[in-house]
């Protein structure tokens, strides 16, 4: 299915809705976890009348960024608009107490893609804990992979359904020619060598490299092998075969970050378990009203009364 972006709307909507905003200004409460020697953030926004019990969409940022960047923000208070409570995760990429901001690429690089996915499960454990009985996931981009990976493997009876927003696609070799396009440099012998070093036992060695988005950074060994080692899991659609609870993919018709994404779930969405919507005009980032029409979909798909 697609959707054509609404063009405009009356000057009277708009000017209404700029009203509410600043007389209802977003309330977020940061609340915090810890685990292991890390302690962990996210943003709460309880909608109106309700509380944590009511059931709360947990939402994952994509690949270095944070919980207060400009898409998750809308998500966050469109969602609350709705009548449903959010959770916000800021992933820690190893680093305590981690700021809401973009990683900072000089500093090295200790974490791994699969950390997400286990502090997804911490946090799914932490609204548990706090009475949640539903839970609906929604993750953005990389973070839609890895909301994946946590459906995947670790499912819970608390888990009602997912929503993925343009979520990372894969296939073989792709980070060797992605890396050699970005940096003009081969990854393979990083690659290798990074691999030599956790088979030792020496993960932790930092590499003096280009790695994901950063440049002249470090990166230990177990974090080179995690991000760029050839993983099916990588790919979000052989990731949702794998899964039972009910998912919607959302994928921006002007998205040139996972151009592939439309083919591959034109093969695997079924329309009722796995289902796949097409905003019309939107990129990778579903600004302004794109990201209205992402809420209307989630919503509508979660289902929550």
């Amino acid at each position: 299915m697609t959707l054509h972006h609404a063009k405009s709307r009356p000057f009277r909507t708009l000017i209404a809705a700029a009203l509410v905003a600043v007389a209802a200004p977003l309330a977020a409460e940061e609340v915090t976890q810890k685990s292991g020697d890390l302690t962990l953030r996210a943003n709460l926004e309880l909608a109106a009348g309700k509380s944590v019990k009511d059931g709360v969409v947990l939402i994952t940022h994509g690949t270095l960024a944070h919980n207060g960047m400009e898409l998750i923000r809308a998500l966050q208070d469109g969602l609350k608009g709705k009548g449903y409570n959010s959770l916000a995760i800021n992933l820690s990429y190893g680093l305590d107490a981690r700021p809401s901001s973009m990683y900072d690429c000089p500093t090295p690089h200790v974490h791994k893609h699969t950390d997400a996915v286990e502090e997804i499960a911490a946090w799914t454990r932490w609204l548990k804990d706090k009475g949640a009985t539903r839970i609906a996931l929604l993750g953005h981009s990389r973070g839609g992979n890895q909301t994946a990976w946590a459906l995947a493997e670790k499912d819970d009876p608390v888990y009602t359904s997912a929503v993925l927003i343009a979520p990372q696609t894969w296939e073989p070799g792709y980070h060797l020619k992605d890396y050699k396009a970005r940096y003009k440099v081969d990854l393979k012998p990083l690659l290798e060598k990074a691999e030599k070093l956790v088979k030792e036992g020496k993960g932790d060695t930092l590499l003096d490299m280009d790695f994901i988005y950063c440049e002249k950074t470090r990166a230990a060994a177990k974090s080179v092998v995690s991000y760029y080692k050839d993983d099916p899991r990588m790919n979000t659609p052989t990731l949702l075969a794998k899964t039972t609870k009910p998912v919607l993919v959302v994928i921006g018709s002007q998205d040139t970050t996972v151009k592939d994404l439309p083919a591959q779930m034109a093969k695997l969405a079924d329309g009722r378990r796995i289902q796949a919507v097409t905003i019309d005009g939107a990129d990778h980032f579903f600004m302004d009203l794109y990201g209205d029409e992402v809420i209307e979909q989630a919503t509508r798909f979660i289902g929550w009364k």
